[in-house]
């Protein structure tokens, strides 16, 4: 782990925020979406807001890792365009493929997520090119980096084909919510944040980091209770909804 107070800092406040997520999400839903809702200030463009919140995680994650003192080495880069394989899509395409050209969410949600991510950003980025993390082209073959990729793979097909089901559903200028099918929505309410599970707990395995286990307990406290409340909303809204569906975790949640 790089050294320095600051960076202990800004990793203990993203530890220290999970807990606090998780709880006050199981009781307050964030408004956007199906949960949209009125009494959060002002409003801007979805696909705007998304592409200003997620900007962080590309920008400034580039920012930071090249200050470290080995970005320029082989190791460091793949973890880097490992990373940039998700965000770049997520930040720069993904808003302008989404059926949202009319919807309007509250800037306080992305005021939020631009804290975290520059946080999230730095502590990532930072530890991949530091020289306490020391990674060389061995790595590539390490147990742990393999397992890491495999699972990130894996999770990464399972979010882009759920979120391509997602978008399918409508037709352009429809707006009503539908049951959607196909892929891993035949055990789901939302496979699409199952595979974001599975992106981050690879990217915590590939890069054996505190920094790495911070994202993914953050990724579940965050987005957990969404999946629960979205699944009980499909339940509540759609009589004949899949009963055999679970929300978040095949079989089990």
């Amino acid at each position: 782990m790089p050294q320095g107070w600051f960076y202990f800092s800004v990793l203990v406040f993203v530890f220290a925020l999970c807990p606090i997520v998780i709880i006050s999400t199981l009781f307050i839903t964030a408004p956007y979406g199906r949960h949209a809702r009125s009494g959060w200030g002002p409003k801007i463009d979805t696909r705007w807001l998304w592409l200003i919140m997620e900007s962080p995680a590309v920008f400034g994650f580039i920012t930071f890792y090249f200050l470290g003192p080995r970005a320029l080495e082989p190791m460091s880069l793949i973890l880097l365009a490992l990373w940039q394989s998700h965000y770049i899509h997520r930040t720069l395409i993904y808003p302008w493929r989404m059926r949202a050209s009319q919807t309007r969410t509250p800037f306080l949600i992305a005021g939020m997520a631009i804290l975290f991510n520059l946080c999230n950003a730095y502590v990532n980025a930072t530890h991949i090119s530091s020289k306490e993390a020391g990674y060389t082209l061995a790595w590539l073959y390490d147990p742990r980096f393999i397992l890491g990729v495999a699972l990130f793979a894996w999770g990464y097909f399972i979010n882009r084909q759920s979120d391509e089901i997602l978008r399918n559903l409508r037709k352009p200028g429809e707006t009503e919510y539908k049951i959607p099918h196909g892929g891993f929505y035949k055990w789901l309410s939302c496979p699409n944040y199952f595979g974001e599970f599975m992106i981050w707990a690879g990217w915590a395995i590939a890069t054996w980091s505190l920094a790495g286990l911070s994202f993914f307990l953050f990724t579940v406290a965050n987005l957990l209770p969404r999946a629960i409340s979205n699944h009980r909303w499909y339940i509540e809204k759609f009589p004949d909804y899949p009963k055999e569906r679970k929300a978040v975790f095949p079989f089990i949640l």
